[in-house]
């Protein structure tokens, strides 16, 4: 199945969960608004590139956006959710759109306005729900090939953080605190993980986590900034193609969804190595013919 189905369903399930539970700050008109924005958005992109409406991705992106953008201003939610979903059309690099929909949308707006905000500690900290969203983020991760990415990052940034404790002389329970998160955790399954952003190969994946830890821990502890982890992202985002460039790999291709249409007679591109190590033990003959579509054009198979 198409790992964006789990994404959709779980962060579905947190913004349900949060707006009847938790009491986030934000109303159903609010998130009806967004979640329309970004879906009429998409259309429009795809329309003009003469594709079918990518939903899928789009509605992510709107659920995201629901989680962690905060205003009071209805017109700036709309911009939001154009920026967010716009930037995947206009910010490319080489087919591949550089910036996570929803990280670029967000930082693009606390650039251009200060009554945007994110609202990281919306969560509290009950043990069993973070649980909850790290086992399902897990199974999320898995399902689209980038659990490397987001277990790399995970283990540096709380060595740098738990690393900064030990040598301050804190107790241990400041740290722990400070990564009971359900931002953290969001960002970490959900946001830094996106296949369709990262870099093509596990070491350049593994590389990008990295730098993306540091620069969130050296925003947050040497800057004294809010929101570390979302203008790491967006700083290290611009620099995959060069990683692609320096450690190449095949581009992402999502699984379990139809094909752009090939011309009678083509052959159909064969499974690139993550497609077939997800695709476990199936003959090849079957493997190959399974169709794969995308969120957009670059994901077509690259050159091996």
């Amino acid at each position: 199945m198409d790992p964006r189905l789990y994404q959709i369903a779980t962060l579905a399930s947190l913004l349900v969960y949060g707006m009847g539970w938790l009491e986030f700050d934000i109303t159903p008109g609010r998130a009806a608004l967004l979640l329309t924005t970004v879906l009429a958005t998409q259309a429009a992109g795809d329309r003009l590139e003469g594709r079918a409406a990518n939903w899928k991705s789009a509605l992510i992106s709107g659920l995201s956006l629901c989680l962690l953008l905060r205003t009071n201003d209805a017109a700036l939610a709309l911009l939001a959710g154009v920026v967010t979903i716009a930037s995947k059309f206009v910010i490319r690099f080489r087919g591949k759109h550089i910036f996570n929909p929803t990280n670029g949308g967000l930082v693009a707006m606390l650039l251009l306005s200060d009554r945007v905000w994110v609202s990281p500690g919306q969560w509290g900290s009950v043990a069993l729900f973070a649980l909850l969203m790290v086992s399902v983020g897990g199974l999320v991760v898995n399902r689209a090939s980038r659990s490397d990415v987001t277990f790399a990052f995970i283990t540096c940034y709380c060595a740098l953080i738990f690393g900064r404790s030990l040598y301050l002389g804190e107790p241990l329970t400041i740290p722990v605190h400070r990564l009971q998160s359900g931002a953290l955790l969001l960002f970490t399954f959900f946001m830094i993980s996106d296949p369709k952003t990262t870099p093509n190969s596990r070491a350049g994946r593994v590389v990008f986590a990295a730098l993306v830890a540091f620069g969130a821990w050296y925003v947050q502890f040497r800057l004294f900034r809010t929101n570390g982890l979302l203008w790491s992202l967006a700083l290290w985002s611009a620099a995959v193609p060069l990683i692609d460039w320096l450690l190449p790999g095949r581009r992402y291709v999502w699984h379990g969804t139809r094909a752009f249409a090939r011309p009678p007679g083509s052959e159909d591109p064969a499974p690139t190595a993550e497609q077939a190590e997800s695709l476990g033990s199936r003959p090849a003959g079957v493997a190959a013919q399974i169709v794969m579509g995308s969120e957009s054009l670059d994901s077509r198979p690259g050159p091996a």
